[in-house]
């Protein structure tokens, strides 16, 4: 058991399903009271039922207050898990781009903003976001999706930067390929990238309990990213060509 976790007020949004599902049972399985959000009420409901859970559907922007009051007055631990794997390239739309800055990055600041305060009083508080390894690096033919998710990588090193001094503790995801809805609809560029690597959703879950016991910041579930993630900062021409390799790859259908 992970003690940091046990008798601890969960909130977890995009868990009708994939990753947000395997957090919800984890966080259950660790002896937390969890919250299931998502917008599908009814997914949300049938995964809050088989935990012992509570099912708080809606917006993920907006769910802070309701998942607050359903546990009795207190968020311990908040997952950002809820995303959107917007595909597409620089015209994609402004619509699109406009959906993932707001799901990917902003429904981040909107719960940061609505905890941080308490948690700042009292003291102590956990926030832990669902990235990408695509935060860390990128991921062709998906660039609204690609940018946000760096967007939310930099948030979340900004609040932990910001605040781990004052008792709050900021935990970043960043897999690879999933096997969930979203890894599907990635296509051919998944197909590619992503699915000979791809991992279970509840080896998602197992990585952040790992992480939350040694207190680290960064977790991939996919330790070869922080190969990637050191070649990409060390040597960017060569490794923007290999990628370039790969979008052309992917071109060509090959």
């Amino acid at each position: 058991m992970v003690e940091a976790v046990q008798g601890t007020g969960v909130v977890v949004t995009g868990a009708g399903g994939g990753i947000g599902a395997a957090l919800a049972r984890r966080f259950a399985a660790e002896g937390a009271r969890v919250v299931v959000n998502d917008l599908d009420g009814e997914r949300a409901k049938a995964v809050a039922d088989e935990i012992g859970g509570i099912a708080v559907p809606g917006d993920a922007s907006a769910v802070v207050g309701a998942a607050r009051d359903a546990l009795g007055g207190t968020v311990d631990i908040y997952c950002a898990n809820a995303g959107l794997g917007s595909g597409g390239s620089e015209a994609a739309g402004e619509q699109v781009w406009a959906q993932a800055w707001d799901v990917n990055v902003m429904a981040h600041v909107r719960a940061a903003e609505a905890l941080i305060p308490g948690w700042l009083e009292r003291g102590s508080g956990r926030f832990v976001s669902t990235v990408s390894a695509a935060g860390l690096l990128t991921m062709i033919g998906a660039a609204p999706y690609s940018v946000t998710k760096h967007g939310a990588y930099a948030f979340a090193e900004w609040l932990s930067l910001t605040y781990r001094h004052r008792g709050i503790k900021v935990h970043a995801i960043c897999p690879q390929g999933v096997r969930t809805d979203m890894l599907a609809a990635t296509g051919s560029a998944g197909d590619l990238v992503l699915q000979p690597t791809a991992i279970e959703p509840d080896a998602v879950a197992d990585a952040l309990m790992a992480g939350i016991e040694a207190e680290r910041f960064l977790i991939l579930p996919h330790p070869e990213v922080a190969g990637y993630y050191q070649h990409r900062a060390t040597e960017p021409d060569r490794w923007l060509t290999t990628m370039n390799h790969i979008q052309q790859k992917w071109e060509a259908g090959e």
